[in-house]
């Protein structure tokens, strides 16, 4: 209950940072909101979002800038004041080091990439399987196309009338694991891939499994083995535990933070980022699911 009762605190300082995220917000202020004391809101809040403080509402200060110099023509002091920072300088210096680019320069760009989103509580969906409530910080990536290269078998996806994705994926992995002679857990990144183009959720969607595969190679590959996956806007979904309460998590996002955003999902390809050595059966493994989307229309 202890637990409990840092957590539901945690979330309020949250929600005061994000009602108040256009303001001067000081560690010594989200203290006494919190009623704990500097030391004791650093340590509880290190503990369940992962990142101190500072660092969270720097982050989402920079990212809401970030929107800002993509849809708007305002200028950059401006945004820069109206986001809560003294001086342009300042602003300039902040954004740099989270972006790795000046505000002009992303602007030019008009890509969403790196964009933190405020943290959401995902208790909704994983009571089902008795995991502790948790919270998740969604991104939004934007990647040019690339090629890949595995194999892949049709499947029913998560809203199917009949869904069988939790038996078939299995079968295609290791489908390619015989393809191709790699063996968990993989010394380089894997990736799975759902092909939601055509998809319509009473249907059969393709799944493929295997790894990105430079350009100069995919001439001496099978073409049937490959996939081409074009530039596209995603939403990035992390996932820490088992592979098998995936699906948990992107219901939750699918059905209860996307409709909430200014977003909504795209036809595409939704990926799946297995990093080297990840361990489908540790509650400790994280891994990514990456969602295309596009901005609601207004």
């Amino acid at each position: 209950m202890k637990e409990s009762a840092h957590f539901t605190r945690i979330e309020r300082i949250l929600e005061y940072i994000h009602a108040h995220i256009d303001t001067p917000l000081t560690v010594e202020l989200l203290a006494q909101k919190s009623c704990w004391s500097r030391w004791q809101l650093q340590r509880t809040f290190l503990k369940e979002t992962n990142q101190t403080v500072a660092q969270y509402v720097r982050e989402i200060k920079l990212s809401i800038a970030a929107e800002k110099l993509i849809l708007s023509k305002d200028r950059v002091m401006d945004i820069a004041l109206n986001c809560g920072f003294n001086s342009e300088v300042s602003f300039n210096r902040a954004f740099k080091q989270l972006f790795q680019c000046s505000p002009s320069t992303y602007r030019k760009r008009g890509q969403r990439i790196g964009l933190k989103i405020p943290l959401a509580s995902a208790m909704p969906i994983h009571q089902a399987y008795e995991v502790k409530k948790i919270l998740l910080q969604i991104r939004f990536e934007h990647i040019e196309g690339f090629h890949f290269y595995g194999v892949c078998g049709e499947i029913q996806g998560l809203f199917s009338k009949q869904p069988n994705y939790s038996d078939a994926i299995p079968i295609i992995w290791q489908k390619m694991i015989k393809f191709t002679g790699l063996k968990p857990p993989f010394k380089t990144p894997v990736m799975g891939i759902v092909d939601t183009r055509e998809n319509n959720n009473h249907l059969s969607t393709l799944y493929w499994a295997g790894a990105r595969v430079n350009t100069e190679k995919i001439n001496s590959l099978k073409a049937e083995n490959l996939l081409y996956i074009p530039e596209q806007t995603y939403a990035v979904i992390p996932h820490t535990g088992v592979v098998t309460h995936l699906d948990a998590t992107l219901k939750w996002f699918l059905s209860t933070w996307l409709p909430q955003s200014d977003y909504q999902s795209a036809k595409g390809f939704d990926l799946e980022m297995y990093q080297a050595g990840f361990d489908i059966h540790s509650n400790e493994s994280t891994m990514e699911c990456w969602v295309p989307i596009q901005r609601k229309s207004i």
